[in-house]
């Protein structure tokens, strides 16, 4: 039987019935309706954003060629006391030269267009090719919006035009300036060429180092004008406009030679360069030339430390809080008329400016520093470019001597440059040379009232400052490794908080193997035995703070760390050179041996935190900042949060201030009021740090070479700077003590159990404690007492401490000892002793030491 005719027969009969074709006419009529409800709604929508949009363009200003062009109004900067003016930011004098587009070389043109703004010379002001890539882009990565479509043209009104529509707290905001700025694009185009809005733009834009427009970039990088830029370094200064601080060459010269490689390919990719000319870019060792003076602002008066760090504090809080983009910001500072009312101190200030560069601080230190660089145009027109590296290698190469770039005096440096130009000299060739030196070792002043926050003094160097906005290495110029001050903030600080610990916790102090397999030393290469927090703070001991670490994990200590407003750890795995590091699980994280080092101005905020209770103020070199109609723009005041518990402040002062009357801070001692600090120093005494607090600020002083050459021929040049600036700025000050607060208990302990001493038993002191964990367990005893006196320890230093593992930046090791002289006595100790003398003990043994002492500590593992 034929099944499948029939089946079919069914199946024809079904699909014509009635009701099929009646259920079929509804769908179709459905389909249609919902089709033009779709179409209504187009309709409706394009209505209703042309609506919108004409009411917002109605509301447009009218802009002319001569509104896109730089223009601004002086910026007043005042001292703490309100009136005392202390700089001036002044338009016609804030590094900009304007130049003519045919001033600019075609490269420079075409490496900014291929980057920015690819469709420039086709496009009417808008994008619109742009618009939908940047849209399909943000749709396909799950809305996130992170390409541009901006032309030239809107970012040009963007800067000048709407340097108040700023902050945009809505998205009506955002999208009315939007619309705003695409329309007068629109307009500006039809009244200007392309040659001339992409002068004004080329004029205009940010770059980075209070360089805005071309030439100034040209001259503070390269030193050069702008029309003899070659072409891998107009594609370094394309590549920093979209972040002038990420991709700022002389700071992170990594990061602009990402951007500058990618706008030689763009150019390359567009047809603006052909691949011999980008393969010979690609091959220039650009940024061995990079100017690391600034030789373009006006030298005559430079700005001072602590205006350039106010300067860069104020931008980066006008993009965070307000939304400025940089130039915008840079712009409202250098230009748009700002009152800003610093925290300086004026007389604070010049105390620490006369004692930083007062030669009787660094008794035979001083040596020279050498900057170079040097182009050279040989008789065929070649060029050639030199700097500060071929110098070093030189003297390597020819003397074997590492320290290639300093020298005992001036003379010297300039005689070793000429002797090494000889070297490369050929008949006809003409020379652009920059030469500058330095005074060696260097140091860095931060000091700060700790109850607000405020910076009072800011020095960043040492020698006559020539320059604004050079190397600042008390603010953010150099991250230098912090050695023992590192033991506070990551182990002693969250142990006494969160874990339980006091003051009198009693740690073995002992060869100690650590994960690498090494054995820990301390910096005396002895070991104390049953030693109390108290101690092994007073004394610096490296075995203690790692043990302790060890215990309370080095997790726990980071996040202190960050508490304490420390930004430069690195908190997950990270590449450097084909190794990773990772701040978070470091062994050595209490040693201060970190990857990548820290800011002078950070350490003394994260003491200012324990100097203030346990609350942390976030530094500030500002109080307000009004704008040109007298409208308050900025409040100074930063994040405030409690970092430690009250008691647990109070009882690390106690620790500290025994640093400095009986340990290794002795020279830091003030005649009128109580100091409370920790020593930090790291290996080879490469770096040099003391910070510390009285109940009135908080200082932190570091010392050390640029080229991280270490300091043995003298470590007490950081405690005879910090001592001389804070008994000046404290000689009219009320003498005052460190209040204890009531949540903190006195009691009578065994100095080798850290429990209640059992009297005529135990060798007994009396401890301070947090009442929530004082100890309440009595010891067992000990027999008798009058053979187990306690040792006294008065004046006992450990020779400094030395112990912060090399890092990938700097290699640290060794350190000396206290500048106080040693000790002689018997078990009740006594002191004698001079600046190079030692410690000869009784039945603790001795050690010797002095300024000149200290041992290196080849154990001691290598950062991870």
């Amino acid at each position: 039987m034929n099944y499948g005719k029939k089946k079919a027969s069914q199946k024809q009969k079904k699909i014509t019935s009635k009701s099929t074709m009646q259920g079929k006419r509804i769908g179709i009529r459905l389909f249609k309706a919902l089709l033009l409800c779709i179409i209504i709604l187009a309709v409706a929508g394009v209505i209703g954003g042309g609506l919108f949009a004409k009411k917002i363009i109605a509301n447009c200003p009218e802009v002319s060629p001569e509104d896109v062009k730089p223009k601004g109004f002086t910026t007043f900067v005042y001292a703490d006391d309100g009136t005392t003016e202390i700089e001036r930011f002044v338009s016609s004098g804030s590094n900009r030269v304007y130049k003519s587009i045919d001033e600019i070389p075609k490269d420079l043109q075409h490496a900014f267009v291929a980057i920015e703004d690819e469709r420039f010379y086709e496009h009417n002001g808008i994008d619109l090719q742009g618009i939908a890539r940047a849209a399909v882009v943000g749709i396909t990565s799950g809305f996130h919006f992170t390409e541009g479509a901006s032309t030239l043209t809107q970012q040009l009104i963007k800067n000048n035009v709407f340097p108040n529509f700023t902050q945009e707290k809505t998205l009506y905001d955002r999208v009315e300036r939007k619309i705003q700025e695409q329309y007068l694009a629109l307009q500006i185009e039809k009244q200007m060429d392309k040659d001339t809005i992409l002068e004004s733009y080329l004029n205009t834009i940010n770059l980075g180092q209070n360089c805005l427009g071309v030439q100034a970039a040209s001259m503070r990088y390269f030193g050069k004008d702008v029309s003899e830029l070659t072409l891998s370094e107009c594609a370094v200064i394309a590549g920093i406009t979209q972040n002038p601080t990420e991709y700022n060459p002389l700071t992170n010269p990594e990061d602009n030679q990402k951007r500058r490689d990618k706008v030689l390919k763009y150019m390359l990719d567009q047809g603006y360069i052909d691949q011999a000319s980008y393969d010979e870019a690609m091959a220039d060792d650009v940024y061995a030339r990079i100017q690391t003076v600034n030789n373009t602002v006006d030298n005559d008066n430079p700005y001072s430390y602590f205006v350039d760090a106010l300067a860069e504090q104020v931008i980066q809080d006008l993009c965070d809080q307000l939304g400025y983009t940089e130039t915008q910001a840079y712009n409202a500072v250098y230009s748009g008329g700002l009152s800003i009312y610093s925290t300086q101190n004026v007389t604070m200030q010049q105390i620490c400016d006369e004692e930083m560069n007062n030669d009787s601080n660094y008794p035979g230190l001083k040596e020279y520093g050498l900057d170079y660089a040097l182009t050279v145009t040989r008789a065929d027109g070649t060029i050639e470019n030199y700097g500060s590296n071929n110098i070093k290698n030189y003297v390597k190469e020819t003397y074997n001597k590492d320290q290639g770039l300093l020298y005992s005096s001036e003379d010297a440096a300039r005689a070793m440059v000429e002797e090494w130009k000889a070297t490369i000299a050929q008949d006809g060739d003409t020379y652009d040379e920059r030469f500058s030196v330095t005074p060696q070792p260097q140091a860095s002043i931060t000091i700060m009232d700790q109850s607000t926050g405020q910076i009072k003094a800011m020095v960043g160097g040492r020698g006559e400052k020539t320059t604004s906005l050079g190397l600042n290495r008390a603010y953010k110029g150099a991250k230098r490794q912090p050695g023992s001050c590192f033991k506070i903030l990551a182990s002693y600080a969250p142990a006494l908080d969160s874990c339980g610990k006091t003051l009198a916790t009693v740690i073995e102090d002992e060869p100690y193997t650590l994960k690498n397999g090494s054995i820990l030393k301390n910096a005396n290469g002895q070991y104390r035995g049953p030693t109390t927090i108290r101690k092994a703070i007073q004394n610096s001991v490296n075995v203690c703070a790692v043990k302790l670490s060890d215990e309370i994990t080095q997790e726990l200590g980071f996040d202190y760390c960050k508490k304490f407003g420390i930004s430069t750890l690195l908190g997950e795995d990270t590449e450097i050179n084909g190794q990773y590091f990772n701040d978070k699980t470091s062994q050595t994280l209490a040693l201060g041996g970190i990857t990548e080092g820290v800011y002078n101005y950070e350490m003394c905020a994260a003491y200012a935190t324990i100097a203030n209770g346990g609350v942390y103020n976030e530094p500030t070199l500002y109080t307000k900042i009004l704008d040109h109609d007298g409208n308050v723009l900025l409040d100074g005041q930063g994040e405030s949060r409690t970092v430690l518990k009250e008691s647990t402040a109070a009882l690390l002062t106690s620790a500290m201030e025994d640093v400095v009357t009986s340990g290794t801070g002795t020279s830091c001692q003030l005649s009128n009021m109580p100091v409370a600090g920790k020593t930090g120093t790291t290996s080879s005494n490469v770096d040099l740090w003391f910070c510390g607090f009285t109940p009135y600020y908080t200082c932190a002083v570091w010392g050390g070479y640029d080229d991280n050459k270490p300091c043995d021929y003298d470590t007490s040049f950081r405690f005879r700077i910090w001592r001389s600036i804070m008994s000046r700025i404290h000689e009219n000050l009320e003498p005052k003590d460190f209040e204890m607060p009531s949540s903190v208990e006195q009691k009578t302990i065994c100095t080798l159990t850290g429990k209640l001493a059992v009297s005529g038993s135990c060798p007994a002191m009396t401890e301070y404690f947090a009442k929530d964990t004082a100890p309440t367990e009595s010891c067992p005893g000990h027999g008798n007492s009058d053979e187990e006196e306690e040792e006294e320890e008065t004046g006992e230093e450990e020779p400094e401490e030395g112990e912060t593992p090399s890092t990938p930046s700097e290699n640290t090791g060794g350190n000396t000892g206290g500048n106080t002289g040693g000790n002689t006595g018997d078990n009740n100790g006594g002191n004698t002793g001079g600046n190079t003398g030692g410690n000869t003990g009784g039945n603790t043994g001795g050690n010797t030491g002095g300024n000149n002492g200290g041992t290196n500590i080849p154990d001691v593992p290598s950062s991870p």
